[in-house]
Order: structure tokens, then C-alpha cells, then sequence
């Protein structure tokens, strides 16, 4: 089934100017964001503290909740609607954590009942410590990290056949991370810098195809996380296995389209780079909104359908496929342009021939 006719020419790389600016002004919105609220909004997975999932007979405002709760003094928790408008379930989150908190289902229980009569019932309580919540989020990022340096080794040694340069290169950055986070340096900065590093090396050794999907792959998770500040969603743990299964997607996306430039090389040796990229993206256009389009509308189902446990995780990728498809269009596949000056340049062979046999032209004097 093809959506797009053969021998349709978009302009996608003429238009990378304006793809550039948007995903940079998108990218520099989420830094700004996170630095206005002080950083992601963490959920109790990683910020440590207790999450209480319970439902009442009938609705009742965060307010009235918040005020029954006093008794068992979390008074101060975060307590937001857990389903539909239909339905009346709530979490109810609160970030400190004591020894009187033995028994805390029974006692919440109690001081709800007490405030709306019976029909409460507890369906969870979940209890995180702050050191493991902190272990937990530097688990998190590094599991980011070295997927996306693994991705850049794979995508290397496949399209540049340069396995030991990139493994090297690797192994280096994972040794020099592991050891600086021994000396207490703190891991958001810890991998901003090493992400930093493999860019500055994939540029330095010409790993052009790396340096694309690696700056894809960033510029989609960090749009991810924007939209999640932007919507004062939580990260959680459900979150994290969102955005590792969107550096997934998006790569390989980004290799269908990687393929067929590769494909395209030998046989199209008088089309400039920028047409040949831009050929190829059309010709797997028809692949790439397919596989998109079904996988998006599977995605929308489960965020309408699927309940508010999967909720979030649907969110991410929803929004990870939009980006991820659209990096890898203007994002992934343009920045082999940086390389433009080596690749072959639209001149017909046989009227370079002919220019050199015919020599200077003759001028006769006046």
C-alpha cells in the first residue's frame, strides 16, 4: 500500500532552516521551562515519599480530601483525580516520610470514612525512600544515556563500517562516566556533559550518521520531557520506559531513511547530496507514514482507553512519535549536509569531457 505516488517531490531539505529554528526554539522553551520550575516534577518512583491510590462513593474536591487528611497529618500532600470525570478515585501523594507511618492504609481509611461515611476504599499504598528514589533517578538517566551512545556505536558501524573507532570511543566515555560519578559529581550534569563529548567526538572522527541520529534521538527526548513540564505530568518510572522505547522508535525510523541515502549513493553520482537526501526521504515517505500513522493510532487508544495506571506512559509516546518521525525527516537526515563539500556534485561527465578536449576558445583580434 503506498499513500504517496512514486516520483512525488517534497522539498524537505529546503526547508530545513525553518525545521532548525523550530526544534531549536522548542529545545530552548524546555530548558527554560525546567529551569523556572526547578527541574522535572519528579514523581514519588524518584523523589522519594508515599503515594495512596483510593476511591470514594462520590466525588469529592482535592480540598475536602486534603482537609479529612489532616487527621492522619498529610494535610500538605499532592492530591489529584486518578480517573475519569465519571468516576471518583484519587492520588493522593505526600513526600515525607516517618516511623508513624506504620499502618498508614488502615489510618487514611479511618479519617476518610469518618469525613464521607462509608464507600472508601484503598486500592494501594506505595512507600519510597528518598535514597532509593535518588538511586532509582541516576539509574534512570544513565539508562538514557548509554542507550543513546549504543545507538550512535550501531549506527557507525552499520552505515560507516568504523566498529572499532566508535566501541573505543564508547567504552572511553562509559569509563570516564563511571568514574567522575565516583567522585561525587552530580549525573544531570554528570550526562549533559558526556552527551556533549560524543557529539564533539562523532564530529571530530566524521561519524556524519551518528552525529545525525544522536542529535535526533535528543532532540526528541528532551521535547518529551517539555511536554510533561508543560503539562505538569510526573516522571516516573513508566515515564523512563517511555522515553527508552521512543530512542528506540525514533532510530529506527531514522535508519529506514539512513538506508535507502545509502542506497541511493552509488547509483545517483551526478545529483547533488541535498537532492539525493531529499529523494530519499520521499521515496520511503509512504513507509514512514504508515508505520507512524498505525502505531499512533494504537497509542491514542491506549491514552483514551487504557486507564490512568498507563496514562502517562501512553502520553510520551504519543508525543515521542510525533517528534521522532518529524526529527527524522528534518532533523536526522539534514545534518549530512554539514559534510556537503565532499559529496559528488551535479556535473553531466560528458560535457566536462568535452570542455577539456576543446580547450580555450580562440578569440580573434580585432
Amino acid at each position: 500500500m503506498e499513500l504517496i505516488k512514486p516520483g512525488t517531490h517534497i522539498d524537505f531539505v529546503g526547508r530545513r532552516k525553518v525545521a532548525y529554528a523550530f526544534s531549536v526554539s522548542m529545545t530552548i522553551g524546555t530548558i527554560i521551562l525546567l529551569m523556572w520550575r526547578g527541574g522535572p516534577n519528579y514523581g514519588v518512583d524518584f523523589a522519594g515519599g508515599t503515594i495512596i491510590q483510593v476511591r470514594l462513593e462520590k466525588k469529592q474536591t482535592p480540598s475536602e480530601i486534603k482537609e479529612a487528611l489532616k487527621v492522619v497529618r498529610l494535610e500538605d500532600s499532592i492530591v489529584q483525580e486518578f480517573a475519569g470525570e465519571a468516576e471518583s478515585e484519587y492520588l493522593i501523594r505526600a513526600k515525607k516520610m516517618d516511623a508513624d507511618f506504620a499502618g498508614l492504609d488502615e489510618k487514611v481509611h479511618q479519617a476518610l470514612t469518618a469525613r464521607f461515611g462509608k464507600g472508601v476504599d484503598i486500592r494501594r499504598v506505595e512507600m519510597v525512600g528518598p535514597q532509593v528514589g535518588e538511586d532509582l533517578r541516576q539509574k534512570a538517566l544513565f539508562a538514557i544515556f548509554y542507550s543513546i551512545l549504543f545507538m550512535a556505536v550501531y549506527i557507525s558501524g552499520r552505515f560507516e563500517l568504523k566498529w572499532t573507532m566508535s566501541i573505543i570511543m564508547a567504552l572511553c566515555l562509559c569509563v570516564a562516566t563511571y568514574a567522575a560519578s565516583k567522585f561525587g559529581v552530580k549525573v544531570t550534569w554528570l550526562i549533559i556533559l558526556a552527551l556533549l563529548v560524543t557529539l564533539g567526538l562523532c564530529w571530530l572522527l566524521r561519524l556524519k550518521y551518528a552525529l545525525g541520529a544522536i542529535i535526533a534521538l535528543i532532540h526528541d527526548v528532551t521535547i518529551t520531557v517539555g511536554a510533561f513540564a508543560l503539562t505538569d505530568r510526573e516522571i516516573s518510572l513508566s515515564t523512563i520506559a517511555a522515553l527508552l522505547t521512543i530512542v528506540g522508535y525514533s532510530l529506527n525510523d531514522t535508519i529506514i531513511i539512513f538506508d535507502r541515502i545509502r542506497e541511493n549513493l552509488p547509483r545517483s553520482r551526478r545529483q547533488s547530496l541535498e537532492q539525493l537526501i531529499n529523494d530519499s526521504v520521499n521515496q520511503t515517505l509512504s513507509r514512514t507514514i504508515l508505520t507512524s500513522g498505525t502505531t499512533l493510532i494504537v497509542v491514542v487508544a491506549l491514552f483514551l482507553l487504557g486507564g490512568g495506571v498507563i496514562h502517562d506512559f501512553a502520553f510520551a509516546l504519543m508525543v515521542g512519535i510525533v517528534t521522532g518521525t518529524y526529527s527524522t525527516v528534518y532533523v536526522a537526515s539534514p545534518i549530512l549536509l554539514i559534510w556537503k563539500e565532499k559529496s559528488p556534485q551535479a556535473v553531466p561527465a560528458k560535457k566536462s569531457r568535452r570542455s577539456r578536449l576543446s580547450g580555450p576558445k580562440q578569440v580573434a583580434d580585432p
